[in-house]
C-alpha cells in the first residue's frame, strides 16, 4: 500500500488542478455574463435554399 507521505502529494495535486479549473470556469462565466465573450459570430452563416 501506499504511504501517507505519497498520499498527501497526490491529493494535493489533484486540489491544485481542481482550483486551476474552477477558476478559469468562473473567468470564463463571468466574461460571457460581461459580454466580452458570445456564443454568436459576427459572420453568420446562412442556409441556401434547397436544390431541386
Amino acid at each position: 500500500m501506499a504511504d501517507r507521505h505519497a498520499l498527501t502529494i497526490v491529493g494535493f495535486l489533484f486540489a491544485i488542478v481542481t482550483v486551476a479549473v474552477m477558476l478559469t470556469a468562473a473567468m470564463m462565466v463571468k466574461g460571457h455574463a460581461d459580454g466580452r465573450y458570445s456564443l454568436e459570430g459576427a459572420a453568420t452563416a446562412k442556409a441556401s435554399p434547397p436544390r431541386r
